[in-house]
């Protein structure tokens, strides 16, 4: 059977600057550029044409799993990706320590507070009890953490209590009918979670005290069909972020554990593409994520994804291409530098390997993947198309 890679280079997608360029196109990337030569390209709308995408509701998709129907929410993706074990029912929240004076935000991240500063005051937050629920508040790094509400009668259809910007903390308020007991737990963890981190020791000396914990991002966790059983095939994930992490673990693929691999711009992808190589020999399929072409264009930073991109095509491509697997490069969603946020822009495709034909097309970036053999692919038809070239497409109909 034929093997199979996804490479997602997180908001590969870019609009050309003054000079006519995006980062792909201004990159040298002699590796990719020799598989469009060799492969076939287009152009992917990861969750619909126009659609500005969530890398969660992205990532669910290009893996085969239309978010539609399978998304949860951000908050139980983020802490299966941090290793929490969640139950079927549980509320997860994506969660941050931040400084709040006389009930106004000072700083969302409390002055990014150290991990292991973080850590003391999470153990702390033990001492919150609710009766009826039971409250486990993880951090991850720095100011994130994790909320989990476990108990009956809980739904996760509330507003949260960061509301992004300095200003008040809101009050959690029920948006569907059912959810107010949710809502009114969380108002109550916030409360108590301020008062225990308001006297800490460990705030004492900080000029910026974390002394609050602000939770978004509900969703409640249930069990899905597991990647093999869906796809007939075995999968393993290479990722940094949680995130990735926790999207992969939610599907049932196996997520390996590497060291070098930070989810920033430092980590180290020749590492990635070591552990990739080893995991298909007891695996069908990698997913193998690359979080720094997005970070830098979050920050507008041109030159940073240009540079991001050229050591993807260096360090991580020549040994993936040495396997030869069916190799599928794109990215979840196209993050302009101009911008610095998610658009709903298309983001190039590139197809390699034995199971995929061959177009004309000469180099990997934008412009020519409009003119790529694949034409213009939505998000929910690129696993199939990947599976189909490992051979292991399914008959529909007789």
């Amino acid at each position: 059977m034929e093997k199979g890679i996804l490479l997602i280079m997180d908001g590969l997608g870019d609009l050309p600057d003054r000079k006519g360029e995006t980062p792909l196109s201004a990159a040298k990337t002699p590796n990719m550029d020799k598989m469009a030569k060799e492969g076939i390209l287009g152009m992917l709308s990861p969750i619909g044409k126009g659609n500005v995408p969530g890398s969660d509701t992205s990532h669910l998709t290009l893996l085969g799993y239309p978010y539609w129907d399978f998304y949860c929410g951000r908050g139980p993706l983020e802490a299966l990706g941090s290793g929490i074990k969640l139950k079927e029912g549980d509320i997860a929240f994506r969660a941050n320590f931040a400084t709040v004076k006389d009930g106004k935000i000072v700083d969302r991240r409390a002055g990014r507070i150290d991990t292991a500063d973080a850590h003391k005051l999470a153990k702390l937050l033990k001492k919150v009890k609710i009766v009826g629920v039971e409250i486990i508040f993880v951090n991850t790094v720095e100011h994130r953490g994790v909320l989990i509400l476990r108990g009956k009668e809980l739904e996760a259809h509330v507003s949260g209590t960061d509301p992004h910007a300095l200003e008040r903390v809101p009050q959690s308020k029920a948006l569907k009918k059912g959810s107010e007991k949710t809502a009114r737990v969380l108002n109550e963890f916030t409360k108590k979670a301020m008062d225990i981190l308001g006297k800490a020791r460990e705030n004492s000396k900080r000029e910026l005290p974390a002394n609050a914990v602000l939770c978004r991002g509900a969703g409640t966790y249930r069990k899905v069909e597991p990647f093999a059983k869906r796809f007939g095939i075995t999968g393993a994930c290479i990722a940094g972020g949680a995130l990735y992490k926790g999207v992969a673990e939610y599907i049932g693929m196996d997520v390996l554990y590497v060291k070098e691999a930070t989810g920033t711009k430092d980590t180290n992808l020749k590492a990635k593409a070591k552990h990739a190589v080893a995991a298909l020999k007891n695996h069908d399929f990698v997913f193998v994520h690359v979080k720094a072409p997005d970070s830098c264009a979050h920050d507008k930073d041109f030159e940073c994804k240009k540079k991001v991109i050229e050591r993807v095509d260096k360090e991580l491509i020549p040994a993936l291409v040495k396997t030869g697997a069916n190799i599928v490069i794109t990215g979840d969603h196209s993050t302009p530098c101009s911008i610095g946020e998610h658009t709903g822009h298309e983001v190039p495709l590139l197809c390699w390997g034995e199971g995929f034909r061959v177009d004309f097309c000469k180099r990997f970036n934008e412009v020519a993947c409009m003119y790529g053999g694949l034409g213009h692919v939505d998000g929910w038809d690129l696993f199939p198309i990947l599976v189909n070239a490992m051979e292991r497409g399914k008959k529909v109909g007789t």
